[in-house]
């Protein structure tokens, strides 16, 4: 199939944060005397920050979200500072589809200093133009807006784009947008993603779809 785009999901995609995030959420929950479990972490994944609000709330009890936030990003900073590694294969996916002359996108759910932030730090800064960002739509994933604004942004037909995702809204997100997604999960498999692969890693999910050899 000959496709127009590719669009990225940042988190769990393109990047292997998610268990920085998980380090990150259970120091910062400790300082308020709560702990986060790896299943409360899993309904998280992919969430952006008022539906995480609500799954924490549901789960713990009212919380004092602008000091949790605060702790969690000075944990998650301490983090980062030590590197922010790549998904296995994203470079190489990266400069295969530079090779094809094909533009790119990121369409991320993290606010836009983070994700800015994680970009320059993992070394991906340089090969994003268009960066789409929690910040940037008014619904976030699993509505389509963050990647149809991708696809705008990029000025292609959405459905002439293809997408890679880690976690079921995101997935849900890109096929509303109506492209051709494919799905690698990352720390934990999604039961409900809607997927045209479902790969174990970029580079098979890049060939099952056609976009290489």
């Amino acid at each position: 199939m000959t496709y127009a785009a590719v669009v990225f999901d940042l988190d769990g995609t393109l990047l292997d944060t998610e268990r920085l995030a998980i380090q990150a959420g259970r120091a910062a929950l400790a300082r308020m005397g709560h702990t986060l479990t790896e299943a409360l972490f899993y309904q998280l994944i992919g969430c952006d920050r008022d539906t995480g609000r609500a799954i924490l709330t549901q789960a713990l009890g009212p919380l004092d979200f602008p000091a949790l936030e605060a702790a969690w990003k000075e944990e998650s900073t301490r983090l980062h500072r030590q590197g922010v590694p790549l998904k296995p294969g994203a470079l190489d996916l990266i400069s295969r589809i530079d090779a094809l002359g094909l533009p790119k996108a990121i369409a991320t759910s993290s606010q836009r200093d983070g994700a800015l932030a994680k970009l320059d730090i993992s070394g991906l800064a340089p090969h994003f133009d268009v960066v789409v960002t929690r910040d940037c739509v008014r619904t976030p994933k699993p509505a389509p807006e963050a990647f149809l604004l991708a696809a705008q942004r990029l000025n292609v037909d959405p459905g002439q784009a293809l997408a890679f995702e880690d976690s079921a809204p995101g997935a849900k997100s890109a096929y509303a947008a109506g492209m051709r997604v494919v799905l690698v999960p990352d720390i934990v498999t999604p039961k409900d993603a809607p997927a045209h692969h479902v790969a174990n890693s970029l580079i098979e999910g890049a060939k099952w779809a056609g976009l290489l050899d």
